[in-house]
């Protein structure tokens, strides 16, 4: 087999996490240039933990888990956005930081994607809803079992933007402004 062809079987295995003190939301997909194939997703519920740093440890604790179980060659992760109240963005920091360190202890690669970025991606509108990403995210992955959790599904769209960011753009070297370019230039990929 040559290598040109090696690489388009080729299937790697990418994390995503939409890190928070309350609720940190994660996603697993095996993504190829084929596709995405749901592996697993699902939230941490934090808030039920008063010691702020019990709930950065569950985090650093869990990604871990998450690394070891599904071997994943990256990481995805959201960047904070600003906010207004300082306390929160620290919280927020702090939560991210503890994903990205899980990371940098298993050696796994880290990228970051803004939260307008990754909504960009999954739905073509940079300010679409959380509702409106879940939605996009059950149609792409063609399932309808994704849960109701909308901070797990946050995380999961976090992998399947850095799964777009590495295989549509840089499989054609195409990008496009307008969702019905994309599928003009793409039918297969539209069911």
């Amino acid at each position: 087999m040559n290598e040109t062809k090696d690489k388009q079987v080729q299937k790697n295995i990418i994390l995503g996490i939409d890190p928070g003190s309350a609720v940190t939301g994660y996603g697993v997909i095996l993504s190829s240039k084929q596709g995405i194939e749901l592996m697993h997703i699902g939230s941490l519920h934090l808030d039920k933990y008063e010691d702020s740093f019990e709930r950065m440890e569950i985090i650093f604790r869990k990604v871990t888990t998450l690394i070891e179980q599904y071997k994943p060659i990256a990481l995805a992760i959201e960047a904070p956005f600003f906010a207004k109240n300082v306390q929160s963005m620290l919280k927020l920091g702090r939560a991210q930081g503890m994903a990205i360190a899980a990371a940098l202890n298993q050696k796994v690669d880290i990228f970051e994607y803004s939260p307008k970025k990754v909504k960009q991606s999954v739905t073509g509108n940079g300010n679409a809803a959380k509702e409106q990403v879940a939605a996009m995210l059950g149609h792409i992955l063609r399932t309808d079992a994704l849960p109701k959790q909308l901070d797990a599904t946050d995380g999961l769209a976090v992998a399947v933007c850095h799964h777009f960011a590495q295989y549509s753009v840089a499989s054609s070297g195409k990008k496009y402004n307008s969702w019905k370019a994309f599928i003009s230039d793409n039918p297969k990929r539209v069911k």
